[in-house]
């Protein structure tokens, strides 16, 4: 396959800051052929910002008169369980934003109509696709494989709250009223705090649950979690530590994201950027001492590509058959799992 034709389904803020506007300069792996939004002013200007020649009201009327190898439907998560299926069973490779859905059961849903379809769901987990995260997912296979800097031992993710739009352009607006949706109710088996605790940690929190099982290469659970939801920890299936530590303290002009993976006699460290910063690549450490040689600090140098581009480069790559994606659906509804079991945690200290 060649160059692919894309649809979007909705163009609001992320759908065009974090989405849109990079795959309308992949002109020679894609074309943005059709957009759907229900907001007929904003998606005109859109659609005349960004070279788009077809515009629907929905996405219905985009899968029944637009041609598309392939589909990006950047909704929020809770208006999945009522627009994804039906672009699953019209057999067009999706990809969506973070988290799968709210609830477990939802997703299973999800997950199960790709399965059924044989259709390609891409969850969109960018930091997975950050230059810095691939080279050190690389690195610290090798040296899992090498045992050289003896065993992996912990991973630890924090994340306070943070300048996260990093001087990005705010998107394109309009007077539209905003519409009123459908939203995914929570799951039956929790109250109504309950549900907005999981929708709160799915939406802050998730990205780095789904990252720690990225650098692990396995799965895990969790073992611990703090009463003041700072911090959660847990173990993976082969018995290395991990920590999420939340929100230990916030910034407000800045992002301090980091990603420690410890070794034995070395470590692996990611500083990410602002999810929303342009053409920005994460940073990676690199420490070794493994006793026989003199210890060191490495800080390869990483391409000026944002994490969000190369998402599209790789869901795009993804629809080609070149490569697999970062993250399918049947992947991303062990988050939800990790969700739904942390809130049950939390609500011992009720």
């Amino acid at each position: 396959m060649g160059k692919i034709k894309i649809g979007f389904v909705g163009v609001g803020g992320m759908g065009q800051m974090a989405h849109l506007s990079n795959y309308a300069v992949l002109r020679e792996e894609c074309e943005v052929v059709a957009l759907a939004e229900v907001r007929p002013k904003l998606a005109q200007t859109v659609a005349n910002r960004y070279g788009v020649p077809q515009v629907f009201a929905n996405h219905e009327d985009l899968l029944n008169g637009a041609q598309v190898d392939a589909i990006v439907a950047p909704q929020p998560y809770r208006a999945h369980y009522a627009i994804i299926p039906d672009i699953l069973r019209a057999g067009i490779p999706v990809f969506t934003e973070k988290p799968l859905s709210l609830t477990v059961e939802k997703g299973e849903q999800l997950v199960r109509l790709a399965e059924e379809h044989r259709v390609l769901h891409m969850v969109g987990y960018h930091k997975r696709s950050d230059p810095a995260m691939e080279y050190a997912r690389k690195r610290i296979e090798e040296w899992k494989a090498s045992g050289e800097y003896g065993k992996l031992q912990y991973i630890r993710v924090t994340m306070p709250p943070g300048d996260w739009i990093g001087g990005a352009d705010a998107p394109l607006q309009s007077d539209d009223p905003y519409p009123h949706s459908s939203m995914e109710s929570g799951p039956e088996y929790f109250s109504e705090e309950q549900t907005r605790e999981l929708d709160s940690f799915v939406n802050y929190y998730i990205h780095q649950v789904n990252a720690i099982r990225f650098l692990l290469h396995e799965p895990y659970r969790i073992t611990f979690g703090d009463r003041c939801g700072v911090l959660l920890t847990g173990e993976s299936d082969s018995g290395v530590t991990v920590a999420l530590e939340m929100a230990p303290y916030q910034t407000t002009i800045e992002w301090h994201e980091s990603l420690l993976v410890c070794f034995e006699k070395g470590f692996v460290r990611v500083d990410l950027p602002p999810p929303l910063a342009r053409q920005q690549a994460g940073k990676v450490t690199i420490m070794k001492d493994n006793g026989r040689e003199p210890s060191s600090y490495e800080y390869p140098i990483m391409p000026n590509r944002s994490a969000m581009r190369q998402q599209a480069m790789n869901f795009i790559a993804a629809v080609q058959g070149i490569r697999p994606v970062p993250c399918e659906s049947k992947e991303a509804l062990e988050d939800l799992k990790i969700a739904r079991d942390y809130i049950r945690l939390m609500q011992q200290y009720k």
